[in-house]
């Protein structure tokens, strides 16, 4: 997160990125030794921003929470992130060869222990929340388990549908489900340890929605320099006003739930997900 665009919210990153990315590696040792544990590290452990883990922190902390709580939280919200990037890269989805620079998992590894990585991470992010022990593990793990079934997995078979001739995709909902609502679950889970209710956890959630909108759009408007057509595209739908416009509308909203919150950390991380240049 560029420092101009978000002091808060670098001071906040720099200072967890290391627990978090050390909880990670203990998290993924569970996995018994061998090319699984080697194939799901590759895509848990590798070079990325962090921000689900973070929104987890910051959320727990806007509720007068302790962010050291939680991690096991923000933990899992990552693990369920990685689980959907290896999925998403396999052949028979988005087809990729690549993420960040290297390799994808099921290059290295091949199709199958792609997969089975994907399902490993899925099934440790819940037993992570599980393991907690912790009054509010229930609560998050049905959260978190909800945010896949009824969000990730039904926004892939959306944008699946949305490449088929003569569809019409509502891209909204497909940004909404794939990407805002592990957003959302990630702000809920973060009140939730710290014992938030109602209102506030409403409030964290509209956050997250939007958030999560803003940084799709962002990905949009990065993703314009490249070749061919994308039905699932804001930008290539709608043209780059109206991308950037319904970028900083939804920036507009987190940014007015973080103030209610009062949160100036979650607040500039709702600018910088959209003005991001990565």
């Amino acid at each position: 997160m560029p420092p101009s665009l978000s002091d808060a919210a670098g001071v906040f990153a720099a200072l967890w990125r290391p627990r978090i990315d050390e909880a990670l590696a203990s998290s993924v040792a569970r996995v018994p030794e061998g090319q699984l544990r080697e194939a799901c590290a590759h895509g848990l452990l590798g070079p990325g921003k962090r921000l689900r883990p973070l929104l987890v922190l910051a959320s727990c902390e806007a509720l007068g929470g302790k962010g050291a709580d939680a991690l096991p939280a923000a933990v899992a919200v990552e693990e369920v992130h990685a689980f959907s990037l290896i999925h998403d890269d396999l052949p028979c989805l988005d087809d990729d060869d690549e993420r960040r620079g290297r390799p994808t998992v099921h290059v290295l590894y091949g199709e199958a222990t792609a997969l089975l990585a994907g399902d490993a991470l899925l099934a440790l992010a819940l037993g992570t929340l599980a393991d907690a022990g912790a009054a509010w593990s229930p609560r998050a793990v049905a959260r978190l388990a909800e945010a896949t079934w009824s969000g990730l997995v039904p926004g892939q078979v959306l944008d699946l549908e949305a490449r088929l001739p003569d569809a019409r995709a509502d891209l909204e909902e497909i940004h909404l489900l794939k990407t805002g609502r592990l957003m959302e679950a990630a702000c809920v889970l973060g009140g939730l340890v710290a014992g938030g209710e109602g209102s506030s956890l409403e409030s964290l959630a509209l956050y997250g929605r939007d958030l999560g909108l803003a940084f799709q759009l962002a990905d949009d408007l990065i993703d314009a320099e490249m070749p061919g057509e994308d039905p699932t595209s804001w930008l290539w739908v709608h043209g780059r006003e109206a991308t950037l416009a319904a970028g900083e509308a939804a920036v507009a909203r987190a940014v007015a739930m973080a103030e209610t919150l009062g949160s100036q950390v979650l607040s500039d991380m709702a600018h910088a997900a959209f003005h991001r240049r990565v």
